[in-house]
């Protein structure tokens, strides 16, 4: 139970750094300082949590990324399983801690409650950024974690956390950016409306693009 526990942990410190992040800031498309900010909680986030519970549970916080470890047959299908429900577990809980935060004066809302997830679009915009987006990010975790690497996957918490700022100082203007179906399940579960509406797209999106993934690292990955 440690390992899922660590994920539910990790995952709250990244939806409520994260999102919390955004909610402090007012992210949104026309705010390039806010989403600047943004983008570098979610990194950091994720960062600080892959040297504190990296060597618990692999720090996935990321049902995405369990499914294309899964994939790869880094983990088993039990352990898929429980890691994507302590996942939504902890950005549901984070989520609640947050909109908890923000129901005591209103007024600290400048964009959105809990930083949910929204096609700002259209939804087959917001599938095709989450996709792809997703994909690239699963890609560099399955390559930086991977023992082929040699030293090199010492650093892996690192170059996962910039990349993941990349992806959302790209995907903020279009989706809010996901690539990541709990962060996204416990922000549209209180925010409500449109991020509630839209939440399949976060969910299908990011699970496809976490397989795209696997498939790809499959294709190109070593033999030794």
């Amino acid at each position: 139970m440690k390992k899922y526990f660590a994920e539910l942990v990790g995952t709250f410190v990244l939806t409520f750094l994260g999102c919390g992040a955004a909610v402090a800031l007012g992210c949104g498309p026309d705010n390039t300082a806010a989403i600047v900010g943004t983008a570098i909680a979610f990194g950091l986030a994720v960062v600080a949590m892959a040297y504190t519970i990296g060597g618990i549970s692999g720090c996935h916080i990321n049902p995405a990324i369990t499914l294309g470890v899964y994939l790869n047959g880094g983990i088993s299908a039990k352990d898929c399983a429980m890691y994507m429900v302590f996942q939504v577990i902890g950005a549901i809980l984070a989520a609640a801690v947050l909109a908890g935060i923000v129901a005591t004066d209103p007024s600290l809302v400048i964009t959105t409650a809990t930083g949910a997830n929204a096609c700002n679009y259209g939804v087959c915009n917001g599938l095709i950024v989450e996709i792809v987006l997703t994909t690239l990010f699963v890609l560099v975790v399955l390559g930086a974690t991977s023992k082929t690497n040699g030293a090199t996957n010492n650093f892996a918490g690192l170059a996962i956390g910039l990349s993941l700022i990349l992806i959302h100082l790209v995907g903020i203007h279009f989706t809010g950016t996901s690539v990541n179906p709990a962060r996204s399940i416990g922000p549209a579960l209180f925010e409500g409306g449109k991020a509630l509406a839209d939440l399949w797209v976060f969910i299908v999106g990011p699970l496809v693009g976490g397989a795209l993934a696997a498939c790809i690292w499959k294709a190109i990955k070593p033999a030794e």
